[in-house]
């Protein structure tokens, strides 16, 4: 059955090409979006995402767990009706099997038919297209941690790691049985979402609802008619019937609704049919159903609070990613001891540096230390490689003449200056300390 809903919910499926597709974009030569989780590094276009940086992870995930439950407090569970991949999934193996088997009760005819040549080529199509679909999909996903063209040759030609065959087999598995027998099961019993969207619900929540002041009393068709003193609702069962789950809405919300809106197209089609106006079930607020003034979104605390949480942590991944660099500067100074007299009476500090290159190409840079007068510094060179995507770290001496150290105390600076390719600099200003006498 047809209808705008139906037909928005396939237009929302059509962004889940972007998880079949996306590892085959290519970027300045290699694959554009890239978790290598074995080299510890995210590669996202221009940008490369090591373990320092894991912060801004956490401020995704942190962005799309507030924006589902924002979204959910608006519109309830429309994610699962839309997005949701166990829904797009379990709708292609049903569209499949409906293509091969037909409808329902032909497909019940052809479950009690004896095997013969024509139900078993049936049954091996629909399995086997079943089966693709799950290994497509477990393909796909490993392609998003490993360069995708590599893989597919490492699968074919049987070089891949055991790892890629046990993640294959799983997700090939995992889907073929979660789409093509449990479907609606699997948001009953094994989805966490569907257990806590309650919370998450208030009255000014929009969800499929069934208008109970005008639907009841129900009454089937007398001869076309609408018996006099009955409601709009014509007991067609139609709702039921298109729903996923299964669920009566007019028996209410429950626990079974993802929020598809596939009840509205059937209902508004067979309204269309008997003159009646569409909206016998809408999506509406339990406020207005009550007749009770909706309040509009900049008024309702809890997405305010939502929208809050989303905006700090849009803005947390705004300045990460501006402020990220070409490579981060560490300079750890020695405690034990704190410096060293020398014999000519200079005093010496001794530090660790950890120079971290961010990018995916070898960095050449300078390193100079400033501060005081007459600094003497050993362990550094005038110009140095580092590897890409790699922390390197040497010890350096600090040397001051004693004449020129006049606290305690005294600030330096390393400045580390990148040439060639890229043109960055960066400053760390540590401490080199002397004896306490000299203040």
């Amino acid at each position: 059955m047809g209808g705008k809903f139906r037909d928005l919910k396939l237009k929302a499926a059509a962004t889940w090409l972007i998880f079949f597709l996306g590892p085959y974009l290519r970027w300045d030569g290699s694959q554009a979006v890239l978790f290598d989780i074995p080299n510890r590094k995210f590669q996202i276009f221009d940008i490369t995402i090591l373990p320092q940086d894991v912060w801004l992870l956490a401020l995704i995930l942190l962005f799309f767990a507030i924006l589902l439950a924002a979204i959910t407090s608006v519109a309830g569970r429309v994610f699962c009706g839309y997005f949701c991949f166990q829904t797009i999934w379990t709708d292609a193996f049903t569209k499949i099997e409906e293509l091969l088997e037909g409808s329902p009760a032909k497909r019940r005819k052809l479950d009690k038919a004896p095997w013969d040549a024509r139900k078993i080529r049936i049954k091996v199509i629909k399995h086997s297209a079943w089966l693709s679909i799950g290994f497509l999909t477990g393909f796909s996903f490993s392609a998003w941690f490993t360069d995708a063209y590599q893989l597919w040759i490492d699968v074919l030609t049987l070089q891949a790691s055991v790892f890629i065959y046990v993640m294959l087999l799983v997700f090939t598995l995992g889907t073929y049985v979660l789409a093509g027998f449990m479907r609606e099961q699997a948001c009953f019993w094994l989805c966490p979402y569907a257990r806590i969207q309650g919370v998450m619900y208030d009255t000014e929540t929009i969800l499929p609802t069934y208008d109970i002041a005008r639907g009841e009393p129900r009454g089937k068709l007398t001869k076309g008619n609408v018996v006099e003193g009955n409601g709009d609702c014509i007991s067609c069962n139609q709702c039921v019937a298109v729903c996923p789950t299964g669920i009566d809405i007019r028996g209410g919300q429950q626990e079974g609704c993802i929020t598809c809106g596939l009840c509205l197209d059937a209902c508004d089609s067979v309204m269309d049919k008997i003159g009646k106006p569409r909206g016998l079930i809408r999506y509406a607020s339990m406020n207005e159903m009550k007749g009770i003034e909706v309040k509009p979104l900049h008024k309702r605390p809890r997405v305010l609070i939502y929208l809050g949480i989303i905006a700090f942590a849009v803005t947390g991944l705004l300045y990460g990613l501006t402020h990220l660099g070409t490579f981060d500067l560490k300079v750890i100074h020695e405690r034990q001891p704190l410096f060293v007299q020398m014999s000519s009476g200079d005093f010496q500090n001794k530090y660790e540096l950890k120079i971290l290159n961010k990018t995916d190409k070898v960095m050449n840079v300078s390193i100079s230390v400033t501060g005081t007068d007459n600094i003497t510094t050993k362990g550094i060179r005038e110009k140095m490689s580092l590897a890409p995507s790699k922390l390197t770290s040497f010890t350096v001496f600090l040397s001051i003449p004693k004449k020129d150290l006049k606290k305690s105390r005294t600030p330096v600076y390393f400045t580390i200056d990148s040439y060639e390719e890229f043109d960055d600099s960066t400053e760390y200003q540590s401490m080199f300390y002397g004896p306490k006498y000299l203040d």
